[in-house]
């Protein structure tokens, strides 16, 4: 394979800037080969038995959890696919399930769009191109003219929309292998928003999925905008996987009584199937306009409060392996880190993964 630093993977793809299949690519459309990808490996799809190829969660779940996480569980937030081609060109083809293509806060590439990064020479995933849906199907030429050689490739789904189908072309004869999630135990993340991708501007910034980059593992993406409420009907579900690290985030969908009634249950609904498994127990970040309003600032502290408590209570009783990340700084300090002041942008998005990563990163084996 020819030696590729990032600057020379990006300049073999100069001619990369999406471009919609224009009729003369329409033209091409038979000199492509398609490959469904329902039936690969993918990364952040935890459950095998589900009720459509993209799900998060399994369909056991369907009537167990409350209607709105179970149609929240339907966005492929954390999904994506790993694979290995020599092609000179990347083409994907697939279709939404709504055509609520963005929202007022966050835009179609983050809500709707797919998201492309390559493995350079230097061993790191850098980006490449993102679609910019327009409508529920989706037909795009993602990256060309590349120079002969074979290149890993990591594809994000979107993450505040659903996936019918989803197919990568490549030109006829070249290989396209499908390549496995990392073979390390993934990290496990029940949350709210913020995890589920608001307010990121693509899905690989969604901090979730930057945390997989820098821990290189996969990570299960179990967010439910407005509704990560440390419910043990999710927590029976989530305890049935085998993760390296459990990571809740559910303070900015909780009142501080529902913390302090929910944190305890939840953490014991885990260790009795997970003795040892790290959880981490992390705060509600900081509203960035809480300097100024103290009714949200006093909120952020009755949440934190009860929070810690619970963790408190819980050291107490002797449950091990239980671990704390505060959120007054998760976002960082300078209040520059949000959207709307509650969902992170892309710069919050990366300091939120940091912080994460910085607790597990002494805490994961295997």
């Amino acid at each position: 394979m020819p030696h590729l630093t990032r600057r020379s993977f990006l300049a073999a793809s100069s001619a990369a800037l999406l471009t919609p299949l224009s009729l003369r690519a329409r033209s091409r459309a038979s000199e492509l080969e398609w490959t469904d990808l329902a039936s690969w490996r993918l990364e952040g799809r935890a459950f095998a038995e589900r009720s459509a190829p993209y799900d998060r969660l399994p369909a056991a779940a369907e009537g167990v959890v409350r209607k709105e996480v179970w149609e929240l569980s339907r966005d492929s937030a954390g999904i994506a696919a790993r694979f290995a081609t020599e092609a000179s060109e990347l083409h994907v083809r697939y279709r939404l399930n709504s055509d609520s293509l963005a929202m007022p806060h966050m835009p179609a590439t983050g809500v709707s769009g797919v998201d492309l990064y390559g493995k350079a020479a230097d061993g790191a995933w850098h980006w490449v191109e993102v679609t910019r849906p327009s409508a529920r199907d989706v037909s795009a030429r993602l990256v060309q003219g590349l120079s002969a050689a074979r290149r890993e490739w990591l594809l994000y789904l979107p993450l505040y929309n659903g996936v019918e189908k989803l197919e990568l072309g490549v030109p006829a004869g070249a290989e396209l292998e499908e390549l496995p999630p990392p073979s390390a135990k993934p990290i496990a993340i029940y949350g709210t928003s913020i995890a589920h991708g608001a307010c990121a501007s693509r899905p690989g910034m969604a901090w979730t999925a930057i945390l997989g980059r820098q821990l290189a593992r996969e990570v299960v993406n179990l967010g439910f905008s407005g509704n990560g409420r440390m419910e043990l009907e999710v927590g029976r579900f989530l305890a049935t996987l085998d993760p390296a690290a459990f990571v809740l985030d559910c303070l900015p969908n909780m009142t501080p009584e529902l913390v302090a009634e929910r944190t305890a249950p939840l953490v014991k609904q885990l260790r009795e199937r997970h003795a040892t498994t790290p959880i981490l127990l992390v705060e509600d970040r900081s509203f960035a306009n809480a300097w100024l309003l103290e009714e949200r600032a006093r909120a952020h502290a009755r949440r934190r409060q009860a929070l810690r408590a619970a963790f408190e209570a819980l050291q107490r009783e002797g449950v091990p392996a239980l671990h704390y990340l505060a959120g007054d700084e998760l976002l960082g300090r300078d209040d520059e880190g949000t959207t709307d002041g509650s969902h992170p942008n892309d710069l919050g998005m990366l300091r939120q993964a940091t912080a994460v990563a910085s607790v597990l990163r002494p805490l994961i084996v295997g």
